[in-house]
């Protein structure tokens, strides 16, 4: 069952992050540091933080022990899942170090993996050949953390995950944010689509797309023109695939990577202004009328061929609509991260 998460928008000042009870820091007394510097706290490579039974203390003060207990079990609570952050299009990680900062100051301690892959103009290469170079730099980091991690995924970059989820066996991952991704696709004029076709509009873009030349550009990967659905099905060799609506010989075994997951949280707004239509981002699209159809009555749903139905059943799929949002800034809105993210970076 979905369940949703539709806020009003807002804002929140930086600042209000310091009210955060989360983020606060104990003071620990001189003499206390002493003793915690004697219980075990190991850190792995990815600063995951393992809590061990503490070691016999010197007989002293019961609110000494106590307090040490107390202070011991704190740092338990701050052991937090990874998280790594994949930019979207024409973008890359500078421009999610707000996002960053976010995390910490609510999480303090959290290990924030930024993917410097495919920046700016190097994204519209190839999604295929992106998501190899990302399994690459993502993998190693599944592997080290034992709890899973948080892939939290922006625009384009929120198929790039999906195919890495797909395609890889054993991607450790608990959580998938896919942070206003044409999950479904992208069908409309927009500044980004300007600035790869200047010249052409949304009902003539399909003629460069749908060849072999147009799969060599990153957006004509998940074109998706409602209009032309038989092109889209024998020229798209990415978006149709990993949806499962175009037949391969590798789709029960991708369901079964997706299905890993233990949580899927889509975001996304109806102010965004890049992403069309906004209903994308949570599966949902045109039909032949540029008609909505929400995401239970797509084919791909209906048929669960990639696991989706699955994981609505199991109660697994978050919708958060966060209206008044433009797109470039969904990644550095304070209302959006404490509404829609927070709660799943544990």
């Amino acid at each position: 069952m979905i369940t949703n998460d539709t806020q009003k928008s807002g804002s929140k000042r930086a600042h209000g992050l310091h009210d955060n009870p989360s983020s606060a820091r104990v003071k620990i007394s001189s003499s206390l540091r002493v003793l915690l510097l004697s219980a075990r706290i190991e850190r792995s490579p990815v600063h995951r933080i393992e809590c061990t039974q503490a070691p016999q203390i010197m007989r002293g003060s019961p609110v000494s022990l106590l307090l040490l207990r107390l202070l011991l079990t704190g740092v338990c609570i701050d052991a937090y899942k990874p998280v790594i952050i994949v930019h979207g299009i024409f973008d890359g990680p500078k421009q999610f170090k707000t996002l960053s900062m976010y995390i910490d100051k609510v999480h303090p301690g959290t290990h924030v993996a930024l993917i410097d892959l495919y920046d700016n103009l190097a994204s519209l290469k190839p999604l295929w050949k992106q998501v190899q170079g990302f399994r690459k730099a993502i993998y190693p980091i599944t592997q080290q953390a034992p709890d899973g991690v948080h892939l939290l995924c922006f625009s384009q970059g929120g198929l790039i995950c999906r195919a890495l989820l797909s395609t890889t066996p054993d991607l450790n991952v608990d959580t998938f944010i896919s942070l206003s991704s044409p999950l479904a696709g992208q069908y409309g004029d927009t500044d980004y689509l300007k600035r790869v076709f200047p010249e052409n509009m949304k009902k003539k873009i399909y003629h460069i797309c749908y060849n072999k030349m147009g799969q060599k550009i990153s957006i004509c990967d998940y074109w998706n023109d409602p209009h032309e659905q038989t092109r889209y099905l024998q020229s798209n060799n990415f978006l149709p695939v990993l949806n499962g609506v175009k037949p391969h010989t590798n789709i029960k075994a991708w369901r079964q990577n997706f299905l890993r997951i233990k949580k899927l949280v889509l975001i996304g707004g109806p102010d965004d202004g890049v992403i069309t239509p906004w209903q994308s981002s949570h599966f949902g699209f045109y039909d032949s009328n540029e008609n909505i159809v929400e995401m239970r009555n797509q084919e791909f749903y209906r048929n669960d061929t990639f696991g989706l139905k699955t994981l609505d059943a199991r109660g697994d799929v978050s919708v958060c609509v966060q209206p008044g949002v433009k797109h470039v800034m969904w990644h550095s809105n304070f209302t959006v991260f404490t509404n829609c993210i927070e709660k799943w970076l544990t």
